[in-house]
Protein backbone atom coordinates (compact mmCIF):
# COMPACT_ATOMS: atom_id res chain seq x y z
CA UNK A 1 0.00 0.00 0.00
CA UNK A 2 1.45 3.35 -1.09
CA UNK A 3 0.22 6.92 -1.53
CA UNK A 4 -1.25 7.65 -4.96
CA UNK A 5 1.49 10.22 -5.60
CA UNK A 6 4.11 7.41 -5.65
CA UNK A 7 2.61 5.75 -8.75
CA UNK A 8 4.32 6.21 -12.11
CA UNK A 9 2.48 7.83 -15.01
CA UNK A 10 0.37 5.21 -16.77
CA UNK A 11 0.31 2.89 -13.76
CA UNK A 12 -2.99 1.45 -12.51
CA UNK A 13 -3.95 0.68 -8.93
CA UNK A 14 -6.82 -0.16 -6.61
CA UNK A 15 -7.79 2.38 -3.95
CA UNK A 16 -7.23 0.90 -0.48
CA UNK A 17 -8.15 3.85 1.71
CA UNK A 18 -8.45 7.61 2.10
CA UNK A 19 -6.72 9.07 5.13
CA UNK A 20 -8.37 12.43 5.74
CA UNK A 21 -11.34 14.03 7.45
CA UNK A 22 -14.97 13.22 6.75
CA UNK A 23 -15.27 16.18 4.38
CA UNK A 24 -12.39 14.98 2.21
CA UNK A 25 -13.67 11.41 2.15
CA UNK A 26 -17.16 12.62 1.21
CA UNK A 27 -15.80 14.87 -1.57
CA UNK A 28 -13.62 12.14 -3.08
CA UNK A 29 -16.44 9.60 -2.82
CA UNK A 30 -18.71 11.97 -4.75
CA UNK A 31 -16.04 11.99 -7.51
CA UNK A 32 -16.01 8.18 -7.63
CA UNK A 33 -12.81 7.74 -5.61
CA UNK A 34 -13.32 5.22 -2.78
CA UNK A 35 -11.92 1.85 -1.64
CA UNK A 36 -11.81 -1.00 -4.19
CA UNK A 37 -12.07 1.35 -7.19
CA UNK A 38 -9.54 0.98 -10.00
CA UNK A 39 -7.70 4.16 -10.95
CA UNK A 40 -4.97 5.10 -13.42
CA UNK A 41 -2.40 7.84 -12.87
CA UNK A 42 -2.26 9.88 -16.08
CA UNK A 43 0.00 12.78 -15.17
CA UNK A 44 2.04 14.07 -12.26
CA UNK A 45 4.46 16.97 -12.00
CA UNK A 46 6.53 16.96 -8.82
CA UNK A 47 4.52 18.62 -6.07
CA UNK A 48 1.93 19.94 -8.53
CA UNK A 49 -1.48 18.60 -9.52
CA UNK A 50 -2.04 14.91 -10.22
CA UNK A 51 -4.38 13.81 -13.04
CA UNK A 52 -6.06 10.43 -12.65
CA UNK A 53 -8.68 8.46 -14.55
CA UNK A 54 -11.56 6.88 -12.64
CA UNK A 55 -14.34 5.07 -14.48
CA UNK A 56 -13.46 6.76 -17.77
CA UNK A 57 -13.42 10.26 -16.22
CA UNK A 58 -10.28 12.39 -15.83
CA UNK A 59 -9.91 14.13 -12.49
CA UNK A 60 -7.24 16.60 -11.36
CA UNK A 61 -6.30 16.55 -7.68
CA UNK A 62 -3.92 18.71 -5.70
CA UNK A 63 -0.77 17.00 -4.45
CA UNK A 64 -1.90 17.23 -0.82
CA UNK A 65 -5.22 15.51 -1.52
CA UNK A 66 -3.62 12.86 -3.74
CA UNK A 67 -1.08 12.06 -1.00
CA UNK A 68 -3.96 11.07 1.32
CA UNK A 69 -5.25 8.41 -1.10
CA UNK A 70 -3.56 5.06 -0.55
CA UNK A 71 -3.51 2.47 -3.32
CA UNK A 72 -2.32 -1.03 -4.19
CA UNK A 73 -0.49 -0.99 -7.55
CA UNK A 74 -1.65 -3.59 -10.08
CA UNK A 75 1.76 -4.03 -11.71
Amino acid sequence: MIPLVFLREGEEAIVVGIYGGHGLVRRLTSMGIYPNVRIKLLKTRGLGPVVIEVGGTRIALGFGVASKIYVRPLS
